[in-house]
């Protein structure tokens, strides 16, 4: 059975261009870059090409970037050094849509002494500008906010809100993982302070990632050991994947245009499909500012968890929202933030599409899905009394 893979937002197909350029540096080209032989050193070339590579789709200089091991390490290591950089200050900001690698962290630090704003947003998943604005003060550490959002794809307005917080002083990171490589991510232009970038969002190896840091920021390094990352982050260099992640990033920047447009059109002919040939279904967030590959779909009156389940026997493979939160039982935080209904809540479906998605897989899905949800609804008992509820009135 062929594999539909519309799961793209937890995790990408490793490009055949990315392996090739991962494969020597295996088993020929085995050296440890920071050595002193020539040996070595042609590796640690390599990985200063993919340190220009990143760099260039951030709109950064090489310098300020630094390999990590994942998102969540670029996103511990950002605000742990925004602290420690500043021990006086115990206020930080974020939003209620966030990631939880931001999210967890936050509410572990609220237990640790630390004031934490939880920024709303709106029904369209917007975030709350006049209520983010207030909630700066000079007690403010920290403001951390997604680019996009990984179950949406809503776009924050990093651009205006950055410039905002550093008037004030303040130091601000963005979690980009979904952002880059999907839309134009320029530092040049936006005046944050740190970024956190992520390897298998766009089709480079699980297990590498990458932080911007801008020139002059205090930073405190999250893993104290050697002298690699130029003392910033200690361990061996993660060669391949170091290497596979740059050239990653400069087939991403190379399809940023032409690509997303593509991706785009197939997105909306599912979501337009969806919903002219479905009842009851809701698109979840702001639809005309948004990643070109994402759309969150409820379902009204039926499990998520149910309608998954049913696509994966046809190979067709979605979520219902953060693939590090998709086990649990209760609602997607980020629809509860957006006060979608319980009934719609529960049945919310994630499609995230990427450019190996073509229009037969796409129509494939709208194909199978329909029967689908017609046939988990007729075993639903608040289906059937919404259809008594419709009758009555």
């Amino acid at each position: 059975m062929d594999i539909i893979y519309l799961d793209n937002n937890a995790t990408t197909r490793v490009d055949q261009e990315v392996v090739q350029e991962m494969l020597p540096y295996f088993h020929e080209l085995y050296g440890n870059p920071s050595s002193m032989h020539s040996f070595g050193g042609e590796v640690g070339n390599k990985i200063a090409e993919a340190r220009e590579q990143t760099a260039r789709l951030l709109g950064a200089e090489p310098e300020e970037i630094i390999f990590t091991s994942c998102g969540t390490e670029s996103d511990s290591t950002a605000i742990w050094s925004a602290l420690q950089s500043q021990p006086d200050k115990k206020h930080i900001v974020t939003s209620r849509v966030e990631h939880p690698a931001v999210k967890n962290l936050f509410e572990h630090l609220s237990q640790k002494g630390y004031r934490v704003t939880f920024v709303p947003v709106d029904a369209k998943g917007r975030l709350d500008r006049d209520y983010f604005f207030d909630s700066l003060t000079e007690d403010t550490a920290l403001v951390s906010l997604m680019w996009a959002n990984n179950e949406t794809g809503v776009i924050f307005p990093i651009q205006e809100l950055a410039e905002k917080v550093k008037e004030k002083g303040i130091l601000f990171h963005s979690d980009a993982v979904q952002a880059a490589g999907k839309i134009p991510v320029d530092m040049n232009t936006v005046q944050a302070d740190m970024l956190s970038v992520s390897g298998h969002k766009i089709h480079a190896p699980k297990g590498v990632a990458a932080l911007y840091v801008r020139k002059g920021t205090k930073f405190s390094p999250f893993l104290i050991g050697g002298h690699q990352e130029r003392g910033r982050r200690g361990g061996t260099e993660n060669t391949a994947q170091i290497i596979g992640f740059g050239k990653a990033c400069e087939l991403a920047l190379s399809r940023l245009k032409s690509g997303q447009q593509n991706i785009r059109k197939l997105r909306d002919h599912l979501e337009q499909s969806i919903l002219s040939g479905i009842s009851k279904v809701m698109v979840n967030g702001e639809t005309g500012n948004r990643l070109p590959n994402t759309s969150s779909i409820s379902f009204e009156f039926i499990e998520g968890e149910s309608i998954l389940l049913m696509l994966d026997k046809f190979g067709i493979c979605a979520s219902s929202g953060s693939a590090c939160t998709s086990g649990s039982l209760e609602p997607s935080h980020v629809l509860r933030a957006m006060g979608v209904p319980y009934t719609a809540a529960h049945g919310s479906i994630r499609f995230s599409l990427s450019h190996y998605t073509t229009r037969k897989e796409i129509d494939y899905v709208l194909q199978k899905l329909p029967p689908i949800i017609e046939r988990l609804r007729t075993m639903s008992p608040f289906w059937a009394e919404y259809q008594k509820a419709c009758s009555v009135a």
